[in-house]
C-alpha cells in the first residue's frame, strides 16, 4: 500500500480530528508498521484492537499480516474512510473519554495505538480503555514522536517547532513525551513494559518511540 505524505503545518480548524479524501499509510507508518507487527508476533497475540485506527489503513495491513483485527476512532471522516476501503474489517465509533462498549472489553491479546496520545488533553483516557479491551496479560503496544534532549535542541536550532506542534491544526499534537514520562504513564496505569525502541530517522534524533507493555 503506498505511503501518504502529511502536511504538517496546515492551518485547519476542524470540530473533529480531519481527515482528507485520500486514503493508504501515513509516511510515519513506514518507520512505525514493521515493529509494531514484529512484536504483536513475538508476544503471541491473535486478536487486536487498533485504538485510534484513524482511515484503517494500518489495520488493514494488520490484517494481511494474519492478525483478527478491529478498529475504533472518534473520528468521523476517517471511520467513513475506513469502511469504505476496508468493508471487510469491523470499524467502530468510540471516544476516548467514554468507557469502552461492554462488548468489546477483555475481548483482545493486544490493543495497538500508533500516533494518538500526543492528541490527547487527558492520555491516561487512552490507558483505561487499553486496560478495558484486554484479556489479563495482554499486550499494550504504543507508538508517540519521540522527545529527548538532541532532537529538542535540533527543533529549536532549525526553528521547527511550528511544524512539530501543529499550532494552528486543531486535534494537534498537544503532549510531548520523553522515554522517561511515557514510562511513567503506563507504568502508574497497571502495564509492565516488555520492550522500548526508537525508530524513523537517526539513533540520535528518532521519530518516534514504540513501547510494548502487559497487563497486570
Amino acid at each position: 500500500m503506498p505511503l501518504r505524505r502529511e502536511k504538517s503545518s496546515v492551518s485547519i480548524a476542524s470540530s473533529e480530528f480531519a481527515w482528507a479524501s485520500a486514503t493508504g499509510l501515513r509516511i510515519s507508518h513506514g518507520y512505525l508498521a514493521s515493529p509494531t507487527i514484529e512484536l504483536l508476533r513475538r508476544f503471541g497475540a491473535a486478536s487486536v484492537l487498533d485504538l485510534g485506527c484513524g482511515n484503517g489503513a494500518f489495520t488493514s495491513e494488520m490484517v494481511r499480516s494474519g492478525f483478527s483485527v478491529q478498529g475504533c476512532d472518534a473520528s468521523s471522516s476517517g471511520l467513513e474512510l475506513a469502511r469504505a476501503s476496508f468493508p471487510e474489517i469491523p470499524f467502530f465509533f468510540h471516544d476516548l473519554s467514554n468507557p469502552l462498549p461492554e462488548s468489546h472489553r477483555g475481548q483482545y491479546d493486544a490493543v495497538v495505538c500508533l500516533e494518538v496520545i500526543e492528541h490527547l488533553l487527558l492520555p491516561r483516557t487512552l490507558m483505561a480503555n487499553a486496560t478495558q479491551a484486554l484479556r489479563p496479560g495482554g499486550i499494550f503496544i504504543l507508538s508517540t514522536p519521540f522527545h529527548g534532549y538532541w532532537k529538542n535542541l535540533a527543533l529549536a536550532i532549525t526553528n521547527k517547532f511550528d511544524d512539530h506542534w501543529h499550532p494552528l491544526k486543531d486535534f494537534g499534537h498537544v503532549k510531548f513525551f520523553s522515554k522517561r514520562t511515557l514510562i511513567q504513564l503506563i507504568n502508574e496505569s497497571g502495564f509492565e513494559v516488555q520492550a522500548w525502541l526508537t525508530t524513523g530517522r537517526t539513533r540520535l534524533l528518532p521519530c518516534s518511540m514504540i513501547v510494548a507493555a502487559r497487563k497486570q
